[in-house]
C-alpha cells in the first residue's frame, strides 16, 4: 500500500516539475508517512508535512494550471446548456 501512496504523491511532484519547466523539486516522506516538498534535495520544505491527499492537493495547486482542453462539441453542448435554463 505504501508503494502506491508513493506513485500518486511522486506522479503529482512529476505534474508539477513539467508545468513549471522546474526540474528540481523534490519529495520526501517524513518516518510516520507525511509526505513535504521543496526545491530541490536538501532546501528547505514549501510545506509542513502533510497526509498523502493534502500534499497531492497542495503540489496539484502550485505552478501555472493546464488549460482544459475544449472541443468545439463542447462549446456546442455548453450552448445548448444555457439555451435551456428558464430565465
Amino acid at each position: 500500500m505504501a508503494s502506491v501512496r508513493s506513485t500518486r504523491a511522486s506522479a503529482a511532484v512529476e505534474r508539477l516539475k513539467k508545468r513549471t519547466g522546474h526540474p528540481g523539486y523534490s519529495m520526501a516522506r517524513t518516518g510516520d508517512g507525511l509526505f513535504f516538498l521543496s526545491e530541490q534535495p536538501g532546501a528547505p520544505p514549501l510545506c509542513a508535512p502533510l497526509e498523502l491527499d493534502e500534499f497531492v492537493a497542495f503540489v496539484n495547486g502550485l505552478g501555472p494550471q493546464e488549460q482544459k482542453r475544449v472541443t468545439k462539441h463542447d462549446l456546442a453542448f455548453e450552448k445548448q446548456l444555457v439555451k435551456k435554463k428558464p430565465t
